[in-house]
């Protein structure tokens, strides 16, 4: 054969092979590219389009953009040397946000919630998105959350002078500016002012289109500006009254020696008056400057509970005997404080629950003793 046309041949059939590789090449990598795209999509789907795996949300325009781990700088990595609170399910840190748009430093609280208290995600936005809707002068703002698959956080507004159980009892541990100060006794016009604060803040929520219950009314979920006004905190108890006739919120929640009688006797429900029952026993505390979870020691040398012991006080007309000693003399009016203790002991009645007053007809009743 030429050797000519054997060379031509040659690189016919070079070119041939060459080709076909270079075809069945492409054909596997459009294949593999398609299978890709295929098994993301697929993935993609397995995950609800309504849930998302980080999310931020942020209820008042004045709280700069913020994520996650602008939460985590601003707090230290959540350092012990900034907790300025322990709440129901979680820590608080005070905390200073950059905003960028302003150029200003906005300091905010910032609770971190414990593994228990996860909901899922709808359930969690659902209630955020509600609570953060709340604005009452002596209701503290939720101002914003932080929710991942591993945290929930959230921001509220940062109150100054810390926590009413701090004034009361002198519990401070000196970790924040409002603790930094000598904390005098407060004067009897002063916590009468701060419970006619929180009644005003229970009040509201109760009488809302949905009502909210709190179920963890205290000393410590109260928090004191820098006028001393009152404001309620810590939501991380709180439910909605979905069915207003029904009374019904969720399982019962609280701190002992606040939560009522009929709590420990069966009953699975939260009641508005479950609220009002707490509030009494806050009020007997601000008066007495006595812990409710603490036994008191009654004349006969026995320790009963503050609720008993009170009550027994006022039966023996001994009111002006169980204000607490911290207050002056002089600040106290008698009738005032008679008023004051037959309010509290209608909050607290154990024998008849339904028999408590609304925060409607509390708010009523504080606001006349100012007259007095």
């Amino acid at each position: 054969m030429d050797p000519l046309y054997q060379g031509v041949l040659a690189a016919t059939f070079s070119f041939f092979i060459v080709t076909i590789l270079f075809a069945i090449l492409i054909f596997v990598c459009k294949k593999s590219k398609t299978n890709n795209v295929t098994a993301t999509r697929n993935t993609t789907r397995t995950v609800p389009s309504s849930v998302s795996l980080s999310e931020t949300a942020s209820f008042d325009p004045s709280v700069p953009d913020f994520s996650l781990s602008d939460l985590v700088k601003a707090t230290e990595n959540f350092s012990p040397d900034l907790i300025i609170g322990d709440g129901s399910f979680g820590l608080v840190y005070k905390a200073n946000l950059w905003n960028f748009s302003t150029y200003a430093v906005m300091t905010v609280a910032v609770k971190k919630l414990s593994v228990d208290a996860f909901q899922g995600f709808r359930e969690f936005r659902a209630e955020m998105e509600t609570l953060g809707k709340i604005r009452h002068p002596n209701i503290v703002k939720i101002l914003g959350y932080c929710a991942t698959d591993l945290d929930r956080i959230l921001i509220y507004e940062y109150i100054e002078k810390g926590s009413l159980d701090q004034w009361l009892c002198d519990t401070s541990s000196g970790n924040n500016d409002s603790m930094s100060e000598p904390k005098l006794p407060l004067s009897w016009e002063t916590r009468l002012s701060i419970i006619g604060d929180v009644a005003k803040g229970l009040c509201f929520m109760h009488n809302l289109e949905i009502p909210i219950i709190h179920r963890d009314i205290k000393a410590s979920n109260v928090l004191l500006d820098s006028k001393f006004r009152a404001h309620i905190a810590d939501f991380g108890l709180a439910r909605r009254m979905e069915d207003e006739h029904s009374h019904v919120s969720t399982q019962v929640a609280g701190t002992m020696g606040y939560m009522p009688p009929e709590y420990f006797h069966g009953s699975m429900i939260a009641t508005p008056l479950g609220d009002v029952y707490s509030f009494g026993v806050l009020m007997l505390e601000v008066a007495t400057g006595r812990r409710p979870n603490w036994p008191v020691k009654d004349e006969d040398g026995k320790e009963i509970r503050i609720v008993k012991w009170c009550t027994k006080m006022v039966e023996q007309k001994k009111e002006m005997e169980i204000i607490d000693c911290a207050i002056s003399q002089e600040d106290l009016k008698q009738k005032q404080v008679v008023e004051f203790f037959r309010i509290a002991l209608l909050c607290i009645d154990e024998a008849a629950p339904k028999q408590r007053p609304s925060m409607n007809k509390v708010v009523q009743l504080l606001d006349g003793i100012s007259k007095l």
